[in-house]
């Protein structure tokens, strides 16, 4: 079991606090994988084996329990006594029916520490936020960075790291396409596999979805659009042409729907002038890089849009809000915050051409404060600051 040091940390800071750990993300992104490595961690530091309670609702061996009831009387013969510290470790909590509940008055009337996990974000703005407002913590999981992608795959025959970057580009960083590199035709119908699960369970049975083929049309073109400028009226004039009727509504709800289940990012407009949100013309991200071309394919692609999505989420992992900036007509790729800190990125395949590299400067030198600006490229260069705006390799980028 490989490790997931930048998640397991996470939990062993909370260990022991008044907090439900709440980790979420897409399926087999690794959150079994990371309750299995922080359960390992307990066990190390001299946690008894029948203090770990440890409960994962995919597995058949827990197909019995389906009402929060039958939940509640599994863990309570458990807890051996209230004086030592019991660990609840619970996958796919969501799949009971009011689990709520049970972790609710666990955390009330036991010494307990409860940890769960699910792939929906529903799994928060249920009961679960009003009946424990302030008292959980969510831990936002996705697949591999690229440099868990490296440390994933240190055996593998490729030592060149712009192929093992080039690898990383077409099979996205799911763990388990690690394990299937040295056949890699069966790669394409595991990550098909993930996706129409994802569909079907955490999208279509949990919103009860009508249309099935009319969302499958959306995310495919959400796929082909990563990192370009998406309105309602976009998808809908593209699925009119097409043969498909649809509205407006339909659509925000199934876009809502695809974010909710982690498949797709949304990031939103920030005038930086005005300082304010601006409601339309989002861009749309694709949670990994594997299921984004298994849905909309390599030919036609942008690179420099296959590089953004890959830069935007690797500022989520590192804690930031990312939102585009607006600077009058002008576009700054990201704007990345936390707490007292800013950053400003723009992300071009390449920067050599004077010309590109006018036009991604334009947007940086426009902005009048002093926060660090980067553009985020491929290029190999020595130049390496222009009046202050740094440029970076994103394969530098991504390993720091």
């Amino acid at each position: 079991m490989k490790n997931r040091d930048l998640y397991l940390i996470q939990l062993i800071q909370y260990r022991d606090k008044p907090l439900i750990k709440v980790i979420t993300g897409l399926r087999r992104c690794g959150k079994s994988t990371l309750l299995s490595l922080f359960e390992n961690y307990l066990i190390e530091n001299g946690v008894v084996k029948d203090h770990i309670i440890r409960m994962n609702f995919e597995s058949f061996e827990f197909d019995e329990i389906t009402s929060y009831k039958e939940l509640h009387a599994y863990i309570k013969e458990r807890l051996i006594n209230n004086r030592d510290k019991h660990y609840i470790l619970l996958d796919e909590v969501q799949q009971v029916s009011s689990w709520e509940k049970v972790v609710n008055s666990f955390l009330v009337d036991a010494n307990v520490d409860i940890y769960i996990t699910g792939s929906n974000a529903y799994l928060l703005s249920s009961e679960l936020s009003t009946l424990l407002s302030g008292r959980y913590v969510e831990i936002k999981m996705q697949p591999l960075s690229f440099k868990e992608y490296l440390d994933f795959t240190e055996n593998d025959k490729i030592c060149n790291l712009q192929e093992k970057f080039n690898q990383y580009l077409k099979y996205g960083g799911l763990p388990t396409v690690v394990d299937l590199m040295d056949n890699p035709d069966t790669i394409g119908p595991f990550l098909e596999g993930i996706y129409n699960t994802v569909l079907i369970k955490d999208v279509i049975k949990r919103n009860g979805v009508r249309d099935a083929a009319l969302l499958e049309s959306i995310l495919k073109f959400i796929a082909a659009n990563i990192g370009s400028i998406v309105s309602t009226k976009k998808i809908s004039d593209y699925l009119t042409s097409s043969g498909r009727k649809t509205t407006s509504d339909t659509i925000d709800n199934y876009l809502r729907m695809l974010e909710n289940a982690f498949i797709i990012y949304k990031a939103n407009r920030y005038d930086l002038k005005g300082k304010m949100f601006l409601k339309t013309l989002e861009k749309y991200y694709i949670v990994d890089m594997g299921i984004r071309n298994q849905l909309a394919g390599l030919r036609n692609t942008d690179y420099g849009h296959i590089l953004e999505n890959l830069v935007y989420l690797e500022l989520l992992r590192r804690g930031y809000d990312v939102t585009i900036g607006k600077v009058g007509k002008l576009e700054v790729d990201f704007v990345a915050t936390k707490a007292d800190e800013k950053i400003y990125y723009q992300v071009s395949a390449t920067i050599l051409d004077e010309k590109t590299r006018e036009r991604e400067l334009r947007p940086l030198e426009s902005i009048s404060d002093n926060y660090p600006k980067y553009i985020l490229t491929m290029d190999q260069t020595v130049f390496n600051d222009y009046s202050g705006i740094k440029v970076k390799n994103i394969i530098d980028f991504l390993l720091e």
